[in-house]
């Protein structure tokens, strides 16, 4: 079941960049073909030329003996549009 979210999450700002970021990359993920659910998700803040984004790793959840095949999707932190989609070999 889900529940709305409070004015105090909603003013968090971080929060909601975070969340912002995470739906935007799952939506290009899904798009590209990443099974998302089946997806280990970490994610990291990285400035790049000079822009702040998140970097969401969509990876295998059974990595034992896999190499490659994640893929990086960088979201901007202030307005959540997709800056850049990288594919491991």
């Amino acid at each position: 079941m889900a529940l709305p979210l409070s004015a105090e999450v909603l003013q968090d700002d971080l929060a909601v960049s975070l969340a912002r970021a995470v739906a935007a990359a799952n939506k290009r993920a899904r798009e590209i073909g990443v099974d998302v659910l089946q997806s280990l998700i970490s994610i990291t803040e990285q400035i790049i030329d000079g822009c702040s984004v998140w970097r969401v790793n969509y990876g295998p959840k059974d990595y034992v003996n896999q190499r490659g095949g994640d893929v990086l999707i960088e979201v901007d932190m202030h307005d959540g549009t997709v800056k850049r989609v990288l594919r491991g070999q």
